[in-house]
Order: structure tokens, then sequence, then C-alpha cells
């Protein structure tokens, strides 16, 4: 089992950046893949960018060029750098690690993205 808790959110100014973290625990050796999804009032949750234990990372088109995933070497800590940040940005962003068939979800952190 993976427990994951995410850091980091805020309010800040449209144009601004903000970095995320999420700490993960538990059974790391099974976590083959790990993101960030985020969730806007009245809207599902939607996927924000994903990265393989390879390095491969990939990104949702309306984030691409924006935000950065990342993670440490030892795959505690995967990092999302939002830059250029939009008032459309604004939501919880969640983290998650898949691994064993299973996806565990961190309990969310707030941005906020004023115009």
């Amino acid at each position: 089992q993976v427990q994951l808790v995410e850091s980091g959110g805020g309010l800040v100014q449209s144009g601004e950046s903000l970095k995320l973290s999420c700490a993960a625990s538990g059974r790391l050796f099974t976590i083959y893949y790990m993101a960030w999804h985020r969730q806007a009032p009245g809207n599902e949750r939607e996927f924000v960018a994903g990265v393989r234990r390879s390095g491969a990372a990939e990104y949702a088109d309306y984030v691409k060029g924006r935000f950065t995933i990342s993670t440490d070497n030892t795959w505690n800590t995967v990092y999302l750098q939002m830059s250029s940040l939009k008032p459309e940005d604004t939501a919880v962003y969640f983290c998650s690690a898949v691994g064993n068939g299973v996806q565990s979800w961190g309990q969310g952190t707030q941005v906020t993205v004023s115009s």
C-alpha cells in the first residue's frame, strides 16, 4: 500500500508560479507511474501530468509548456512545477501513484489563481 501527501498549494496571481510536492511512503518499490490530476468545482477530475520510472513524462494539452513534472532520485517525492498560471488552473490538485494494479490517491491541495 502507498500513502501520498500533497503540499505546496496556495493563492497566486495570474502569471505567477507555484510548485507542488507529493510525498510518497509505503511500498514504493511497487510504483511504476505517478501523476497529477486536478478537479475544479463542478467539474470531473482531469489528468494534468504523469511520469514513468523510465523518466518519460506526459502532459495534458492545456498545461503543456507551462507545467513540469519531476521526481527525486528515490521516487519518494513527485513535484509539479507550474508556471504562467491562469485563473482556469484553479482547482484541487491530487497526486496519484500506480503499482500492483492499484491506483492510490492523496487528499489534494488547493491551488487558486486570481486574475
